[in-house]
């Protein structure tokens, strides 16, 4: 089974969508369209009648809501339903999960935590924004990071991580653990900034693993079906 991402052209670049109940990492560097991306992607699955938990580890509801209204994919409209979950980490439903910098944490306890609340809603989707900040929240603990991340490509959910990262060769170990890395691209060309998209790892899909057009519209994001970016 596949869970289409919701960006029109992406999906024929995967066979046709994401595999289910997996775990993907959408890195890139500053405003490449990572949220945009997931954003389409929670959206998706709201219009599917899927439950979706989108969690944000810097910014609030209406905040989110506020960016993505620009876009007619209707990710502020879902966030009004009882589709989609929004946990700010920063609220004290988010504090209860993640606790605050300098408090004493169980870091352990966040995995059980996290992974108890997708399973027993039964939360068809996932999108976390972003692992550099859940670093900074488990103070580094890179075996609690290695932990939550195994745990999550347990679950019966589709799980998406933001995580920023400018050079598409620096490999962290969410790259490693993930089912699947989708790369997002912004560098300046002659006639001005260009945006683009790879996939550079899928588990057992045929992927086209070119470098794509991508183009912002009303819609959101859309990926170009004919031209391969070239440098």
């Amino acid at each position: 089974m596949r869970a289409s991402s919701g960006v029109p052209g992406f999906d024929d670049l995967v066979d046709g969508g994401f595999p289910e109940n997996r775990l993907y990492v959408v890195s890139g560097p500053p405003g490449s369209g990572k949220t945009t991306f997931c954003s389409q992607f929670a959206a998706q699955g709201a219009r599917n009648g899927e439950d979706v938990l989108y969690i944000s580890m810097h910014e609030t509801k209406e905040g989110i809501r506020r960016d993505m209204s620009g876009y007619d994919f209707g990710f502020d409209r879902a966030l009004d339903t009882d589709r989609v979950t929004f946990l700010d980490s920063f609220s004290s439903d988010g504090r209860r999960f993640f606790g605050l910098p300098g408090e004493r944490r169980d870091h352990s306890g966040v995995t059980n935590r996290l992974t108890g609340f997708i399973n027993s809603r039964d939360i068809d989707r996932v999108v976390f924004d972003s692992t550099m900040l859940l670093r900074f929240l488990l103070d580094g603990d890179e075996d609690t990071m290695i932990q939550l991340l195994s745990s999550l490509k347990r679950t019966d959910a589709t799980t998406l991580l933001i995580s920023e990262m400018t050079d598409p060769s620096a490999y962290s170990e969410e790259h490693y653990l993930a089912h699947g890395v989708v790369f997002m691209h912004n560098y300046l060309e002659d006639d001005g900034m260009r945006r683009g998209i790879q996939v550079l790892k899928m588990r057992g899909t045929d992927v086209n693993t070119d470098i794509q057009d991508v183009e912002f519209t009303d819609g959101g994001i859309r990926v170009g079906s004919a031209a391969t970016v070239t440098h």
